[in-house]
């Protein structure tokens, strides 16, 4: 809904400050187009009722936005999913509160509003023998990299992206994520086998995929086969070939081997604090998630 037309200069404004706001804070690219996409869409509405400002948004009217997007039909068909509505509230509450804290606000409209939260499925852990026979379907030194990011280094999708040929420092075993979620730095420690298949495929792969020789195809370290950044998309993609070739039945997400590698560490017998600085959290009550995982996961394998 980005393209929706907001005529009201106070409304233009405050899109255009919300995503500054965004970008300055490190919420990565994806979210700093999708966030203001789902404001756009709640400004669009308050116009067509007459409401031109900020100090006319009552939490009824965010209640009935919210029945609204239950509705609503989805851009590709069906109506939109638990998730796509829990977006769009985030986008509120996050653009409230984001008034609220510059003062523009007597009382902010979402502070006083309970929604429920969507039901999640439960976090898929592959086991060490399911990773063993994803490295073993890879068919090229980048496919080894590219599995060395997520499981091996525990990247998010938007870190591997961003990832340049400068923030690996091979000798002293480090991958350095400059600008994690939230714009947290981290500082990765590499196995011995990581760095191997990192280095083997920037020292001899990487080059044969350099088509062009733009500003970001020279830096970038993950590149495709027209010599661009690897995009999350490129990867997924990637991923789930991986995963057919390899025999999976149940397609998996590249935050899977996220999920998988957190699991592991934990019940090889890192500490949850450490297993927290390696993924890069804020909170340890968001590691501890892994804990449940990690507690589960071993009663299967005991079964």
């Amino acid at each position: 809904m980005k393209h929706l037309p907001i005529y009201n200069k106070e409304y233009n404004g405050l899109l255009l400050d919300f995503k500054l706001y965004l970008e300055r804070t490190g919420y990565n690219k994806g979210s700093c187009e999708a966030l203001p996409s789902c404001l756009r869409e709640f400004f669009y509405r308050m116009e067509g009722l007459g409401i031109h400002g900020l100090d006319g948004i009552m939490p009824g009217h965010i209640l009935e936005h919210w029945e609204y997007l239950r509705t609503r039909p989805s851009q590709r068909g069906g109506s939109l999913s638990e998730s796509q509505i829990n977006h769009h509230l985030y986008a509120l509450k996050t653009f409230m509160n984001f008034r609220e804290a510059l003062g523009d606000l007597e009382s902010n409209p979402f502070g006083a509003l309970a929604f429920p939260k969507p039901e999640h499925p439960p976090r898929k852990v592959l086991s060490t023998e399911e990773i063993k026979a994803l490295y073993g379907a890879c068919e090229t030194l980048r496919d080894h990299a590219m599995l060395s990011l997520f499981y091996g280094c525990g990247l998010r999708r938007s870190e591997a992206e961003k990832l340049d040929i400068s923030d690996i420092h091979f000798k002293g075993g480090l991958l350095y994520v400059r600008s994690g979620k939230g714009g947290k730095r981290r500082a990765v420690p590499m196995g011995v086998q990581v760095a191997q298949d990192l280095k083997g495929y920037y020292l001899h792969e990487r080059e044969s995929y350099r088509s062009g020789a733009t500003a970001d195809s020279l830096k970038a370290f993950m590149l495709n086969n027209h010599g661009n950044r690897m995009s999350g998309d490129s990867f997924w993609r990637r991923l789930g070939y991986l995963a057919e070739q390899a025999g999976f039945t149940d397609r998996i997400g590249l935050h899977c081997l996220r999920h998988s590698i957190a699991t592991h560490l934990l019940e090889g017998g890192l500490g949850i604090e450490q297993v927290r600085d390696f993924l890069g959290h804020r909170h340890l009550e968001t590691t501890q998630l892994y804990a449940k995982i990690s507690k589960h996961y071993l009663s299967k394998q005991i079964c």
